[in-house]
């Protein structure tokens, strides 16, 4: 049994939101109990206790749009790539090192993304796989890094028709296996999507194919929308916009997640609502990407379910808070805007995403939700209260002030120490992955 207290407690349950000298009580899986420090000590003293050290104590964060696959990527520049537009974005970066990433390369990848998660307070992630030099396994290459580094995870494979036929098959396959799998372990650590790229690289003919293949097991995850491109591909060989096509093909409904959704229409944004499918907004990537402002204030106006990730641009949440309303009032050209959204994807859209597949309450501290918890080294020095709660986590705390992170019950992170975790030897091994994929992108050697 933990206890973790000496701290400021945040806890997003509406009933309890907010105690000045609180404390959460850990008992194997799951929260125990959540009160002041005091009141928690008397009531278990013998729990081991983790001392916030005058922090912030909140639930750990979830990541509901991330691409693993991007983790060797930082610092690189591959020769000759000069992207000017949305497609060469894709062509000449991601799917160059997709094409190349072996399956030691995606366990590279899972490593360096995971082990920053921790270190930025993410304790749950929603990932969106593509390594389309080898396929099949990597859902399972990657879920073995996860059990291993003890991140809560949901794993799907991006299938896309842009490598032939083979690939094609492979990547079904590859999404079929992994969610019968997933199914039969029962396990509330890890659970499975079934995977999309965009529609632009998807035929109807392989929607027919993912939606037989998924046979019902679970939801699907699909970039949508992200570039116009998507929008066009649509209208001219179809007959119809995106959303419309997902509809036509049987892919929406209320465990599918849809990446993005930056140019869908107003009688799209219906299709959606009258689905009960979930969105979920990436602010940075589609700033970087220059691909638009995605109209998340309209969609939640709808009652359209949108949460927050971070494609594969970083891995703190916090962060992308901050960006989203930037983005969101420039867009609006008005300063008063987006500031309840913003919090809610986080805070509350993230958990309802999350208790779409997982069966322990996540994002919350409360009695029976999961034991995800982190603690912010973040001393303020204006007032903090329930009342501003919000103000100082968009403007004033990034993920790199965590300095504790448990998940499901167990001490990964404490005092920025990783605990029962090689840094240095994973970060040795996946050193040498990324100078092999950095080598055969760019034909030299690191």
């Amino acid at each position: 049994m933990l206890l973790v207290g000496n701290g400021q407690l945040i806890t997003r349950d509406p009933e309890f939101p907010y105690l000045k000298d609180g404390a959460v009580v850990i008992d194997g899986e799951v929260i125990k109990a959540v009160g002041t420090l005091a009141d928690m000590k008397a009531a278990y003293p013998d729990a081991e206790f983790v001392d916030a050290k005058g922090g912030i104590i909140m639930p750990g964060l979830i990541n509901a749009h991330t691409h693993i696959y991007s983790g060797l990527a930082r610092g690189l520049a591959i020769d000759g790539n000069n992207p000017t537009n949305f497609f060469e974005v894709l062509d000449g970066t991601w799917w160059a090192i997709d094409r190349h990433l072996t399956i030691d390369g995606t366990k590279a990848c899972a490593y360096a993304t995971i082990l920053d998660c921790i270190r930025d307070g993410v304790t749950t992630i929603f990932d969106h796989h593509a390594s389309f030099c080898e396929i099949p396994g990597s859902l399972f290459a990657i879920k073995d890094v996860a059990k291993e580094l003890g991140m809560r995870s949901c794993l799907c494979y991006e299938v896309s028709e842009r490598d032939g036929a083979e690939k094609t098959a492979q990547s079904i396959q590859e999404n079929a296996d992994f969610a019968k799998w997933a199914i039969r372990e029962d396990d509330d650590m890890i659970k499975a999507m079934f995977g999309g790229h965009a529609l632009f690289t998807i035929s109807d003919k392989t929607f027919e194919k993912m939606v037989e293949a998924n046979d019902g097991m679970t939801g699907f995850h699909i970039h949508v929308a992200e570039g116009m491109n998507d929008v066009y591909d649509s209208l001219r060989n179809y007959g119809c916009r995106p959303i419309n096509r997902l509809l036509y093909n049987g892919l929406l409904g209320d465990k599918t997640l849809l990446g993005h959704c930056i140019h869908v229409s107003p009688a799209e944004m219906d299709i959606i609502k009258e689905t009960g499918t979930m969105v979920v907004n990436n602010p940075e990537s589609n700033m970087g990407n220059a691909v638009g402002c995605a109209p998340v204030l309209q969609m939640m106006a709808k009652g359209i379910t949108v949460g927050m990730g971070t494609d594969a641009y970083t891995h703190d949440m916090l962060e992308s808070l901050k960006v989203f309303l930037i983005i969101q009032r420039h867009n609006a050209a008005m300063p008063n805007v987006a500031w309840g959204e913003d919090v809610t994807m986080l805070f509350e859209n993230n958990r309802k995403i999350a208790a779409k597949y997982f069966k322990k309450p996540l994002g919350i501290l409360k009695e029976g939700a999961a034991a995800d918890v982190i603690v912010m080294d973040y001393k303020p020095f204006t007032p903090f209260s329930n009342e501003n709660i919000d103000g100082h986590m968009i403007f004033g705390m990034m993920g790199k002030n965590c300095r504790t992170t448990i998940i499901n019950g167990k001490v990964l992170y404490k005092d920025r120490e990783f605990v029962d975790i090689d840094e240095e030897a994973i970060n040795a091994w996946t050193y040498e992955q990324s100078r092999k994929l950095w080598g055969e992108l760019n034909h030299r050697e690191y």
